[in-house]
């Protein structure tokens, strides 16, 4: 259905006492977890891919040896032939033929879809180039990359780049004597220098100005849309002027001489994240752009950060403002993870739900599932799941034993290896998780095999398993080392050398959000359709550390789904009084469809935007008791219901699309909401009547009411 810190403390099967708060020296620290925490970790059987692309093509052989990103911000300088945009705010950033260019992009946007568009504004390579025998590429090769940056080294051209996100500055570091050239696509208007001649200001005819900052003088002469240099070795910083603002000017040259190369997001308790940079040059305090919901969560308190609200950058995501200080730290309104409602279910509704449970237990068939996709697969196991909870919840625990049994038939030979058909494998080339249909088909199960969806599939089992080992302890210790493998393909946060997977394989600490696109090259970069399947990644994640004690899982794990809910709140959720996107956009939109690094859709994978049922429902499904969060804004569920129900009368629309849509219609209109879902003759492969009656009948008051976190 879908295309689309470091820190050493590792999320393993001993963990079940850690403190949910430890130390920043800790998070940031080098060293291993003790060796009291360690256990041998359960990998599943290797397997060679037949699909996946080649990772020494462009990492440098010291990063081959270690599991290496596959849903990264800079993911396309890593396939075919690296030469695929990547959006590095506030620049596009294209790598290739030994030069780097770079784009402030302008905005295209209609009804339909919002994208900035490239253009070559400026492209940075040596005038002269080492000889063949010097190098053997001609290309990039990424010499390293941390939570939010990567650098790329030009061994033919003696040119590293740190590639730093929300820098407004484009860094290079130049060696042994090199010759320079600027060019443009644009024509050059003029180009002066101040009297140090290390900074040079350059006007192109789109009318952009450029500050090109460098560590020690240099000498440039120029062409109608070509500037070059003597002989140079130093730092080089280019950045463009956002407007004709002096005091922009004035920013910029007064941070210029302090450049980041790499920067750490750690956590330092639960729902607080810290970013720190690794700094060089003439350091004083560093510049850096903050994006909407970085100003949302950014601790005035903390850092000793000055927020610059008149230095400003566009962004497709929102204005990036400027901040200085070497440290940031977000904090995000904590969220309650629960097993259950947080209203409950009155005492009066329970026989309408019993009854529906009993029946939709009655047609669990473990032998009769009728598919061998990883995908579709764990919906139904988590839908099981689903039920036993709902048992719980209305006090009809009579069915669970049934359900446990249906569980451990459909869940244990994904962990022991014996489903007939399909199976979890893993790869050493990238070092994860890939389904043996997966590893020689790129779009078998949805692209499994070659990294996309990951959290998705992951989700489900994860949610599977932790009430599995809720209702069965005995069952839980036993697969425990599978189920955290399981976890870890996706939540592994320690940077240790010879783990088994690379650090929070989908999450993005710098937009605070999943990326779901694997190892495939968009132009746009990488994508998330379902932003509510992300959510119920790291939710049943934290709900797996609370069956199994793990304290210090349950603190991560809550804390990633609370910035994801507030990035979906932030970027997916159009609502209508909102200013973020064009007016256009938000007139037509009230849900994004599929949102990408450098693009907002609002057409699906598996649909076109005219379907707003199914992209309500994308955002929805599975309906759990966080969905309450995800949805707190009551109004904007309003909104978003309103807008979709003129689409219900299309014919040929699915009856499952239609339960999400009176799940929201609940939050406001219980006795609408129920009247029409009792009408369904049909659900969703990952619902059923019984959840979305506990929904209905959960919700707090007759006609719904405010969830806040």
């Amino acid at each position: 259905m879908h295309m689309g810190l470091q820190n050493p403390n590792l999320i393993n099967p001993t963990t079940t006492t850690l403190p949910l708060q430890v130390s920043i020296s800790t998070l940031f620290s080098p060293s291993p977890p003790p060796p009291t925490m360690v256990l041998q970790p359960f990998l599943f059987p290797l397997v060679n891919s037949t699909v996946l692309p080649d990772p020494s093509t462009f990492f440098s052989p010291k990063l081959l040896s270690d599991p290496l990103p596959t849903n990264s911000f800079f993911q396309n300088y890593a396939l075919k032939n690296g030469n695929q945009t990547e959006y590095v705010h506030p620049y596009l950033i294209n790598s290739s033929s030994s030069s780097l260019s770079v784009s402030f992009p302008a905005r295209f946007f209609t009804a339909a879809v919002i994208y900035q568009v490239f253009a070559a504004d400026l492209t940075i390579s040596a005038s002269e180039k080492k000889s063949h025998l010097d190098s053997n590429s001609s290309s990039h090769v990424i010499s390293s990359y941390s939570d939010l940056s990567v650098t790329l080294d030009f061994p033919s051209s003696n040119l590293r780049f740190f590639l730093v996100r929300g820098s407004p500055f484009v860094t290079a570091s130049v060696r042994r004597g090199t010759t320079l050239s600027i060019s443009s696509g644009h024509t050059i208007i003029s180009l002066s220098a101040d009297d140090s001649l290390t900074k040079h200001t350059l006007k192109l005819n789109n009318g952009q100005t450029w500050l090109i900052y460098t560590s020690s003088k240099i000498y440039f002469k120029h062409t109608r849309s070509q500037i070059t240099s003597g002989r140079f070795s130093g730092i080089i910083r280019i950045a463009v002027l956002p407007n004709s603002n002096p005091n922009y000017e004035a920013t910029l040259d007064k941070y210029s001489s302090c450049y980041p190369v790499s920067g750490l997001a750690g956590f330092r308790k639960p729902f607080t994240l810290e970013y720190r940079w690794r700094k060089e040059g003439s350091c004083g305090d560093l510049l850096m752009l903050a994006h909407p919901l970085h100003l949302q969560l950014l601790s005035k308190n903390d850092g000793g950060i000055t927020v610059l609200n008149d230095f400003k950058y566009r962004s497709i995501d929102g204005e990036l403002v400027g901040v200085v200080g070497d440290s940031w730290v977000l904090k995000a309104d904590p969220i309650s993870v629960t097993w259950h409602s947080t209203s409950g279910v009155k005492e009066n509704f329970q026989k309408q739900i019993v009854s529906a449970l009993i029946k939709d237990v009655k047609a669990l068939n473990s032998s009769a599932l009728g598919t061998n996709s990883s995908y579709f697969y764990g919906k139904l196991v988590a839908r099981a799941a689903r039920l036993a909870l709902i048992a719980e919840e209305v006090g009809f625990p009579r069915v669970i034993p049934a359900i446990s049994k249906f569980l451990k038939k459909t869940i244990e030979p994904w962990l022991d290896g014996t489903f007939i058909g399909n199976a979890f494998l893993y790869d050493k080339k990238w070092g994860g998780l890939v389904t043996r249909l997966g590893s020689t088909d790129s779009t078998g199960d949805f692209g499994f095999g070659i990294y996309n969806d990951h959290h998705f599939h992951l989700g489900y089992y994860l949610y599977g398993i932790a009430v599995l080992a809720k209702i069965d302890p005995a069952w839980g210790t036993k697969y425990k080392p599978q189920a955290y493998s399981l976890l870890e393909d996706f939540m592994t946060l320690k940077r240790k050398p010879r783990q088994s997977y690379p650090r929070v394989r989908n999450f993005d600490f710098y937009k605070l959000h999943s990326w779901a696109a694997g190892l495939t090259e968009f132009a746009d970069g990488r994508n998330q359709e379902s932003t509510s399947e992300a959510v119920n990644a790291y939710y049943s994640a934290a709900l797996m550390g609370m069956a199994y004690g793990d304290t210090h899982l349950v603190g991560i794990a809550s804390t990633l789904t609370a910035f994801e809910i507030l990035a979906a709140q932030t970027w997916w959720h159009v609502k209508a009084e909102s200013n973020l996107y064009e007016e256009e956009f938000t007139r037509e939109n009230r849900a994004v469809g599929i949102l990408w690094n450098n693009k907002r859709d609002s057409a699906l994978w598996f649909a076109p935007a005219e379907w707003r049922e199914c992209r309500l429902g994308i955002q929805v499904l599975p309906l759990l008791p966080i969905t309450e969060a995800l949805f707190s804004d009551v109004g904007y569920a309003k909104e978003l219901v309103d807008w979709t129900l003129p689409a219900l009368e299309r014919e040929g629309v699915g009856e499952g699309w239609k339960g999400f849509v009176y799940a929201l219609e609940a939050l406001y209109d219980k006795e609408n909401a129920l009247k029409k879902t009792r009408n369904l003759t049909g659900y969703d492969d990952g619902n059923s009547l019984s959840n979305l009656l506990w929904w209905i009948h959960s919700r707090g008051g007759e006609k719904g009411q405010k969830y806040d976190r």
